[in-house]
C-alpha cells in the first residue's frame, strides 16, 4: 500500500468526523480569490469576519515552515535592498532614503512610513499568500481558513525555491491584513522575474475527475505571454502533484485549467494580476477548500508541503526552460462579481518597529 493510499484512509475518516462536527455546514460561500471590476476595489474577499461556530476551528497540523536563515537586522539606509522585513516581522517595500539616515517604506495598508532598521530582502521571485488578518478568505466546512493554508503552502514554496538557489520574497510573512495596493507595490519595487498569488477556492460547479486547480494569467501588457506560460506550467505541476492522492472526491468549475478573465473595460479582471502587469504573474487557485474531502487533505502538513513544492517546481521550470505549459482552456462567461475586500478602508497598519 502506498504512502498516499494509507494517508487517504485517514483523510476519509477525518472528513466524516469534520462533517459530523460542523455546526453550520459550509462556513462561507465567498470565492477564495475575490476580485475587482474597477480600479477602486480589490481582489480579496470581504472584510467581514468569518462566521463563528460552537467550537474552535481546528488548526493545521503544523505551523508554516520557517525559511532559510534570516539576514541580520541592519541599518537599511546602507543597503541596496528593494524590500525589508521589519523588526516586528512585516514585509515592506523600500521606496527611498530619508535625509536622517532612514528609509521610506510602504505599509500593509498602502501608506508610507519611515524605518531605520530591518532585515534587507532581495528576490527573483515574489510569492503572495492571499488574504490575511481580518480577511480570512474561504473557510472550509471543518474550519480551515484559506489565509492560513495559503501562507503555509507559500512558505513551503519559498523554502523549495531558495534551496534551489532562487531568492524569494513573500508579500506577507505572517497573519496580518495587507491591501492589494501594498502587495502590488512590493512587486513593483522588487521587480521579480515571476510573481505567484496563492489561493484556495470555493463554490465549484460540481464533481470533477481530477484535481480542480485553476490558474489565471494576464492578457494585457508586455508580460502577458510569459504570464500565460507561467500559469500553464504551474497548472501542470499542481495537478500532477495532487493526482497521486487517489480516491478523493474532487470538485471543480467545468472550465478548470489555465485561463483568463477580463473586466468590463477589457482589462484583466483580477486586481492582483492587473496591478502587476509588466511582471509575469499568475493567480493560482490550487483546489477547493470548501470541499470537505479536499479540506481534510489540505489540513495535513505533508500535503501542504507537496502543494508548495509543486508551485516551486512550476516556477523553476518557468525560469529555467522554454516549456509552454498546458491545460489552457477557454473560460465560460462570468457575470457574478468575485467579491470585495483587499482595499485600505478601515485598515490599521501593524507596528513596524
Amino acid at each position: 500500500m502506498t504512502k498516499a493510499r494509507r494517508l487517504l484512509g485517514v483523510l476519509f475518516a477525518a472528513s466524516i468526523v469534520l462533517s459530523a462536527c460542523s455546526s453550520g455546514g459550509e462556513a462561507t460561500d465567498v470565492p477564495a480569490a475575490a476580485a475587482d471590476d474597477t480600479t477602486t476595489t480589490a481582489d480579496e474577499t470581504t472584510t467581514t469576519e468569518a462566521p463563528t461556530t460552537t467550537t474552535e476551528p481546528p488548526t493545521t497540523t503544523t505551523a508554516a515552515p520557517t525559511t532559510t536563515t534570516a539576514p541580520p537586522v541592519v541599518g537599511l539606509a546602507a543597503t541596496d535592498a528593494k524590500a525589508a522585513l521589519s523588526p516586528t516581522g512585516i514585509v515592506v517595500p523600500i521606496l527611498g532614503k530619508t535625509a536622517d539616515g532612514g528609509v521610506t517604506v510602504g505599509t500593509p495598508c498602502g501608506r508610507q512610513a519611515t524605518m531605520r532598521n530591518g532585515r534587507p530582502l532581495n528576490g527573483v521571485v515574489v510569492l503572495d499568500a492571499g488574504h490575511g488578518g481580518r480577511e480570512p478568505g474561504a473557510v472550509g466546512p471543518g474550519g480551515l481558513t484559506e489565509k492560513e493554508l495559503n501562507l503555509a503552502v507559500s512558505k513551503h514554496a519559498q523554502q523549495a525555491l531558495e534551496a534551489a538557489g532562487f531568492p524569494t520574497i513573500q508579500t506577507r510573512d505572517g497573519d496580518y491584513r495587507i491591501s492589494l495596493e501594498a502587495r502590488a507595490k512590493i512587486v513593483e519595487t522588487v521587480k521579480p522575474r515571476a510573481f505567484v498569488s496563492i489561493h484556495y477556492n470555493a463554490e465549484p460547479d460540481g464533481p470533477f475527475p481530477k484535481p480542480g486547480a485553476e490558474t489565471y494569467y494576464q492578457t494585457v501588457g508586455a508580460s502577458a505571454a510569459e504570464s500565460k506560460r507561467l500559469s500553464g506550467i504551474i497548472y501542470e505541476e499542481i495537478v500532477a502533484a495532487m493526482s497521486k492522492y487517489e480516491g478523493i472526491a474532487w470538485v471543480a468549475d467545468t472550465d478548470a485549467g489555465a485561463k483568463y478573465r477580463k473586466n468590463s473595460q477589457g482589462n484583466d479582471y483580477y486586481g492582483i494580476i492587473r496591478r502587476t502587469q509588466g511582471t509575469p504573474a499568475s493567480l493560482a487557485e490550487l483546489g477547493f477548500i470548501s470541499n470537505a474531502p479536499e479540506e481534510a487533505l489540505y489540513r495535513t502538513a505533508e500535503v501542504q508541503k507537496v502543494a508548495g513544492e509543486a508551485v516551486a517546481k512550476g516556477i523553476i521550470r518557468f525560469l529555467t526552460t522554454k516549456d509552454a505549459g498546458s491545460g489552457f482552456t477557454e473560460p465560460y462567461p462570468r457575470e457574478t462579481p468575485a467579491g470585495g475586500g483587499g482595499g485600505a478602508d478601515n485598515c490599521v497598519d501593524p507596528a513596524l518597529e
